[in-house]
């Protein structure tokens, strides 16, 4: 998931369509991509964009990005605050199963 703001990443505003993040997207990766340019590209530039639209091309990652940081909501000067821990609880990405030629052994 991409630390920065996938919004301002790809340029577009929260409320883009699915056809204006992917010209979004098309128009930096043409931009970035070190096939097309002359100077020396920006690995990391690039692999954020890459990861922006990962996550904003997926209709439920999306929700579930806007759920997580949306606007918060104005207080009400009378309320009580109540702290809140949260956890994320990632996981160590498994590694890929690696699948060798099948040896049989007969006895």
């Amino acid at each position: 998931m991409p630390r920065h703001d996938p919004y301002r990443v790809l340029g577009v505003t929260r409320t883009a369509e699915d056809g204006e993040i992917t010209a979004a997207f098309r128009a930096l990766v043409r931009a970035l991509h070190p096939d097309t340019r002359r100077e020396p590209a920006d690995p990391a530039r690039l692999a954020e964009v890459l990861a922006a639209y990962r996550l904003l091309r997926d209709p439920r990652r999306r929700a579930a990005y806007d759920r997580r940081h949306s606007p918060a909501a104005p207080r009400d000067p009378g309320a009580t605050p109540i702290p809140v821990r949260v956890r994320t609880g990632h996981s160590p990405r498994q590694p890929d199963i690696r699948v060798s030629p099948v040896r049989r052994h007969f006895g």
